[in-house]
Order: structure tokens, then sequence, then C-alpha cells
């Protein structure tokens, strides 16, 4: 979890995130109960045309099917709250589709369908356990609309009502499916978005220390299984912090970038780069050191002739440390130090330069 925190600004920033999420809940919840609840409409008007409508059901079903929705979403856009707001609508949804039951005279198709529609809304709000809490509102309903009706029962379906109940039933479902959908499809957008981000060094866009590491042990298992040459290179820009000091550190930056677009363009697509941290890069490629050496020659030479266009003055180097795996009983921390050892005689040397690591030669047991 510390790793979600690093990556989208820690705490706060992940607070603002979830504070947005519920400020869209009432629009979300808007869509699927202004179509849910109009097309119920249907079924409804049909059970009460077959039971005998009154003029209070009619103005009941004129409420909850064409002002309730857009009521509201009204109410919650303009609440200090919305989140809480709308959840206390979603409430009102359970307990009225509650009451229509008995107004209904328990019609067992409609019914079933009706209240099946409003607890699959509450699920799909994301909301934990709202469905749950919204059961006792939904009861009280069943039980207000019960004392109004004397709890008369007409359980039987006509062939009309249950056609009446089809859009409800085609119509809604796939509209929460698409929903889902799409949500599911977000989720994973982010969710790939997230594994980039845990794995790439956002100012350079090369691998982070960690992502690198595990590309560099299975290069270095795959040398310890079949014998295949691989090279660590160790890249260092010299007097980094005296650029950082004169010129800012945005034009540091800059230097770090253009190093990046250097390495990505002359290692190969078999190699993997990444940034250890502050002006340290590190490159792990397959061959021979020969073949790293003339690599590490052409990156040396690119930074030495790299021009910034607003600090024209600036002149900058590298200095770059090789070693070539050659004993297969050596970890990944010994292969690095050794080109680290190779780096630190290369700035001992006078920078601006590489050197090479002598191959690590296997030990007696």
């Amino acid at each position: 979890m510390s790793e979600v925190f690093e990556l989208y600004g820690d705490l706060p920033r992940l607070r603002d995130a979830q504070r947005l999420g519920q400020e869209l809940l009432p629009r979300r919840v808007y869509r699927f109960r202004a179509l849910g609840m109009g097309v119920a409409g249907l079924p409804i008007a049909m059970v009460l045309r077959e039971n005998g409508a009154t003029p209070w059901s009619v103005t009941l079903l004129v409420f909850t099917c064409l002002i309730w929705p857009h009521l509201a979403y009204l109410l919650a856009r303009r609440s200090a709250t919305p989140f809480q707001t709308e959840l206390r609508s979603l409430m009102m949804d359970s307990l009225i589709a509650g009451l229509w039951v008995p107004l209904m005279h328990f019609n067992v198709l409609p019914s079933v369908l009706l209240l099946t529609v409003v607890t699959a809304d509450k699920i799909n709000t994301g909301v934990r356990a709202l469905w749950l809490r919204s059961l006792p509102g939904m009861v009280l309903g069943v039980l207000f609309g019960g004392m109004l009706t004397h709890f008369v029962t007409h359980y039987e379906t006509s062939l009309a009502v249950m056609l009446a109940c089809l859009p409800l039933l085609v119509i809604h479902t796939l509209a929460v499916s698409l929903g889902s959908y799409q949500l599911v499809r977000m989720v994973q957008g982010r969710n790939r978005r997230l594994d980039e981000l845990s794995r790439v060094d956002g100012l350079t866009g090369l691998a982070n220390r960690r992502h690198w590491q595990d590309e560099a042990g299975r290069l270095l298992q795959a040398w310890h299984t079949d014998g295949r040459p691989a090279t660590l290179m160790l890249v260092d820009v010299d007097l980094f912090k005296t650029i950082n000091d004169r010129h800012g550190h945005a034009v540091g930056d800059d230097v770090l970038r253009r190093l990046a677009e250097l390495i990505h363009r002359h290692i190969g697509p078999d190699a993997r780069a990444g940034r250890l941290g502050g002006d340290e890069f590190a490159i792990v490629m397959p061959g021979s050191l020969r073949a790293a050496e003339v690599v590490a020659e052409r990156l040396r030479h690119g930074v030495e002739t790299l021009g910034l266009s607003h600090v024209p003055e600036l002149r900058c180097s590298i200095s770059l440390g090789l070693a070539a795996a050659s004993d297969a009983g050596r970890s990944l921390r010994e292969w690095s130090e050794a080109a680290d050892r190779a780096l630190y005689r290369a700035k001992h040397a006078g920078r601006n330069r590489m050197a090479s690591g002598a191959e690590l030669r296997k030990e007696c047991a």
C-alpha cells in the first residue's frame, strides 16, 4: 500500500480522489434511477389498471416514475454534502419500492422485479453494504403500504403484466451490465497505469530501481542457465551537483532526460536500462564485454556533444563502469559491485571515460 501512496502523491491526494468519486455518485445513480423507475412505471400502471386505479395511486405513480428521480438528483446537486444526500435518497428508493408491493396487492412478478431492481441499484453504487442497510426501509414501506390497503393480496400475474415487465427486466439489466462493464474497463485501465508507474521512473521514462533489478536478475539467471554472455554497465553524470548548483535543478532534470533518450537510442531492444537514483543509471545487456564497450563509447561521445538550446554554454560528460558476468556463482549485487569499482576507476582517472572491470573469475570450491 505504501507504493500506492507514493505514486499518487501520498494520503491527501488519495483522499481527494476518493472525495471526487463520492461527489460523482449522484450523477451515476441518477441515470439508473431515472431509467429504472421510468420503465417500472409500465408494469405498475398495468397492475393498477387491473386492480382499479385510484386518483391518489396514479398521483403516487407519477411522482415515483417521473418526478422523484429528477428531484433526488436536484437535492444532491444543491446539497453541501451530495454524497450523504444521495445515500438518503437511495434509502428512499427502497422505501418507495417497498410501498408499491402492497399497492400492487403483492402481484408476484412485478413486486419481485421491482425489489430486485432497487437492490441491484444499491449494489451497483459500490457503497459497501448499502443494499443491506436499505432493507429496513424496504420493509417499512411494505408495512406502511399494507396498512393503507389492509394487506389485500392478488398474487397472480396476468400475461399483460408479464409483457409490461419485460422492458424493465431487459433494459435495466442491460444498462446495469453496461455500467459495470465500463467501470471494469476503467479500473483495468487504471491498474495498467498503476503498474506502469510502479515500474517506470517518472522523470526519465526508464525502469525504476526495483524493476530494473528484477530485469537484470532475469538476465543474470539466463546466463547461469545457458551461459549466454551479459554485461552490466553503470553510468554516472560527472559533476552533476555542480550543474544543479550553477544552472538549477530544472536544467539538471533536462540533462537526465536527454541522457535517458541517448540510452534508449543506443542500447538496443534486448538491453534493460534503469535509473538507480539521482544521476546514476544502470544498463544490463546481453553480449560480450567488448560489444558493451562499443555502446558505452557511443553514449560517452553522445553526452560529450550534447547541447541544450536554452543553456548553450552547458557542457556535460559521463563516466561509465562495465563488468561482464562470468561466474555462475555470483549474485546481482556482486555483479553491480564489480561495475561500481570500474566506475570508480573511471572517475578517479579524470572522468568522461569508461573503465571495464576484470571479468569475475570462477572461485574454486
